[in-house]
């Protein structure tokens, strides 16, 4: 095995680690990581040979896979307009996707991607930020 390969296996374990762990922050995170993984590598095989087109379709359909879990995973309740403004960003990088399918263009899935990463990473800030907030007994949390 090469450094590679190890460090991948590592990445694997560390994302499948955090999906079975009871913290939700930590397994929309992952989703987050997969998501706009699977989208890069689907812009990145839009056009192409045979195991392109495979790797683009295997990407698309896992895509629309995991933006579906992030809007079934959204409470309308709680997170009020928020949880809304999620949605709408789940659905436009859903539109943009299929039509970057369609069209075998990379412009309009790339924008998402670019959305979808500044709310990643947003994403992470706020678990660092709860990470280190004194909380109610004087410690940090």
């Amino acid at each position: 095995m090469n450094s590679q390969t190890y460090l991948q296996t590592y990445k694997n374990v560390e994302r499948q680690s955090a999906a079975e762990s009871e913290d939700p922050h930590a397994m929309i995170g992952a989703l987050f990581d997969e998501l706009v993984k699977r989208m890069k590598t689907f812009s990145q095989n839009l056009n192409g040979d045979e195991a392109a087109l495979h790797n683009r379709n295997e990407c698309y359909g896992r895509s629309l896979a995991i933006l579906h879990a992030l809007q079934s995973c959204l409470d309308f309740e709680q997170g009020g307009e928020v949880a809304e403004n999620l949605f709408r960003l789940y659905e436009f990088a859903r539109q943009q996707l299929l039509e970057s399918f369609r069209s075998g263009n990379p412009e309009r899935v790339n924008l998402a991607i670019t959305s979808l990463v500044e709310v990643r990473d947003a994403w992470r800030m706020m678990d660092n930020t709860a990470k280190i907030t004194p909380s109610a007994t004087g410690g940090v949390s």
